[in-house]
């Protein structure tokens, strides 16, 4: 079994910057990939950045440069820096595993993008 957790949502003002984290523990494959989604209130969840098997890192486009993902293999982590932060970033941020064709999703943090 696999368990995500994430963290680090809150409160900001328009252009500040949050890290959200993602810790996965279980059982925890070397080949799998990693990706956030967010779902804002009555929207689609939505996929915001992720890695792919080989590594590579993706962005949606409306957070592209704004946006960067990184891992702390050694913790089983998955963090994800929101700089330039918009009030339509606001949504419940999730993170979900893929390994063997599973899928496995966090509880999800709120992040909310105000004055």
């Amino acid at each position: 079994q696999v368990q995500l957790v994430e963290s680090g949502g809150g409160l900001v003002q328009p252009g500040g910057s949050l890290r959200l984290s993602c810790a996965a523990s279980g059982s925890i494959l070397s080949i799998n990939t990693m990706n956030w989604y967010r779902q804002a209130p009555g929207k689609q969840r939505e996929w915001v950045a992720g890695f792919t098997t080989g590594g590579t890192t993706n962005y949606a486009g409306s957070v592209k440069g704004r946006f960067s993902i990184s891992t702390d293999n050694a913790k089983n982590t998955v963090n994800l820096q929101m700089n330039g932060l918009k009030p339509e970033d606001t949504a419940v941020y999730f993170c979900r595993l893929e390994q063997l064709g599973k899928f496995y999703w966090g509880q999800g943090t709120q992040v909310t993008v105000a004055s």
